[in-house]
Formats: C-alpha cells, sequence, structure tokens
C-alpha cells in the first residue's frame, strides 16, 4: 500500500483486526527513518489505554514506526484479575502475527526488524509473545513486567484483601509463569532491556532483577536491567487520556528511547556483556 509523504509523517490511529491502535511514525530528526517496527501495549494501570502509552512514552528519536496496541478484551464479564490477564495477553499474543503484517502495509515499514516492549501487564504480552515465538523479535524493553502473576496477586492481596482463588485463576497463574519459560525466551534471544521502579510495590525492582538472571541463565545474549525510583505508574490517575508525561514517564522513554536506537536494527555478537543495573 502506497502512502504520501503527508501519510508517512503523520500519527495514525484507527484499529487492524478490531485491535485498536496509534502509529506514530518515524521522525527523529537525528537519524534517518529505517524499515521497521516496535510494538508496545500498555499495563492495567495507568496508563491504561494505547493512547495514553503513547503520550507517556513516545520513544520520539527510535527511527522506525512505534504502534501502541490497545489490549482487547471479549465481551465474557464477570472476570476477575486472573481472568482478565490470561483473556487479554492471550488474546493479543494470538493476534500478534496477523496485526503486525497488517500495519506494515498500512504504514508502508517493509519488512525490517521488530521490537516489542510492554509496561505491567503490557509487558506479560510482550514476554508471551517472544516465548510463543509469534513474530521475529530483535529487541525487547520492559518496564516493571508481570512476569509471574501469582507473585502480582500475592502483592495485589496485601492492597485489596485476599484474592478468591480457584481452579482456574491457579491454571492462568501457571500458563503465564513466563519466568518458568526462559527457556523458550532465549531460543528467540531478543537484545532485551528490563526497567524496574524502585518504589514498585506491585512488580518490585527484586522480582524484575530475578526475571534479568532468568533470562540470563537460559541463554540470552544481551540482557540489562536499570531501577529508577519510581513506583508502578507511568502517567497521573486515571490514565485513560493523553496527558503530557511525569517524571518516571521520562525516565522511562529515554531509557527505551536508547534501547531500540541501540539494539532494534543492529546484529551484535553472540557474546555475553555485562550487565548494567543504574539507580537514576
Amino acid at each position: 500500500m502506497d502512502m504520501s509523504g503527508d501519510e508517512l509523517t503523520r500519527p495514525r490511529n484507527g484499529s487492524v483486526r478490531g485491535v485498536p491502535f496509534v502509529a506514530l511514525p518515524p521522525t527523529a530528526v537525528d537519524a534517518p527513518a529505517c524499515e521497521g517496527l516496535v510494538v508496545s501495549w500498555h499495563a492495567f494501570d495507568a496508563p491504561r489505554t494505547e493512547a495514553a502509552l503513547a503520550a507517556a512514552v513516545p520513544m520520539t528519536g527510535v527511527p522506525v514506526w512505534r504502534v501502541y496496541l490497545g489490549l482487547r478484551l471479549p465481551d465474557i464479564g464477570g472476570q476477575d484479575y486472573l481472568d482478565l490477564l490470561g483473556a487479554k495477553v492471550e488474546s493479543a499474543v494470538a493476534e500478534l502475527p496477523a496485526v503486525v503484517a497488517e500495519l506494515r502495509e498500512l504504514l508502508g515499514c517493509g519488512d525490517g526488524a521488530i521490537g516489542l516492549a510492554g509496561h505491567g501487564e503490557g509487558g506479560t504480552a510482550a514476554l508471551l509473545a517472544v516465548a510463543e515465538q509469534a513474530v521475529p523479535v530483535s529487541a525487547l524493553a520492559l518496564v516493571s513486567p508481570i512476569a509471574d502473576p501469582a507473585r502480582t496477586v500475592a502483592a495485589r492481596e496485601r492492597r485489596f484483601g485476599p484474592y478468591p482463588w480457584t481452579e482456574a485463576s491457579r491454571t492462568v497463574a501457571e500458563r503465564l509463569d513466563l519466568v518458568s519459560r526462559a527457556g523458550d525466551i532465549a531460543r528467540c534471544d531478543p537484545r532485551t532491556l528490563l526497567v524496574a521502579g524502585a518504589t514498585d510495590l506491585l512488580v518490585p525492582a527484586a522480582e524484575v532483577l530475578a526475571l534479568r538472571d532468568a533470562l540470563t541463565g537460559a541463554g540470552v545474549t544481551i540482557t540489562e536491567a536499570s531501577t529508577f525510583r519510581m513506583g508502578h505508574a507511568l502517567a497521573a490517575e486515571p490514565g485513560m487520556e493523553p496527558r503530557p508525561p511525569i517524571a518516571a514517564a521520562v525516565s522511562v522513554d529515554a531509557a527505551l528511547t536508547d534501547w531500540f536506537r541501540r539494539h532494534l536494527t543492529t546484529h551484535p555478537p553472540k557474546a555475553t556483556r555485562p550487565l548494567a543495573v543504574h539507580l537514576s
């Protein structure tokens, strides 16, 4: 699909296969546009929509299209947290190959490298997509990802009281335990950045660093982790509409921008690099 020069340099929004999206064009002033795509998913916490995440973490300096997908929920009603998590992320991953194919045609971004990003539950979707090899992923950047849902439920219990575990919810938690699937993720060997919040009560920094260690131990060649002075949210509540970025989002945006600029379109050697943990 051919697009005019104006269409290639303006943001787009709409839906593909029923999945809502916001797409930001490759307008980096210090790098030529490249064929490629970064796909991101939002969390259940602020920012809670694709438009709000695009405003919070636009990654303007990355010279490819950045596409923010909504975590679409089937209309099945009566869901608790784990039901909701399973329905959203598994649906997102199942739809991803067709969604990416249509986005490539719609945006004219060719068959360049694919990067995935996610915040919170969006990080669950990104990790699952890599583990399932839904699309070939060259670089991965996750912010406080929920890689072990059972631990996240325990954190939620400290805030909201006992969680009503059922056989079905335990099955979801086991199925979405992505730490246990580190070997599947390592087979794709994405260059991986993990960002943690030093004051994050939902996904403590120690859990993010444990995920880093699991991925490194499984054989992911490049895995780095950064810890910032922030909590879990990347936007002010309620986090449904686009708003100017808060300080935490600015830090995260800079980290993800640098990561994808360095790793999305390059092919470093397979030697293991030193892990970096920063507190800023």
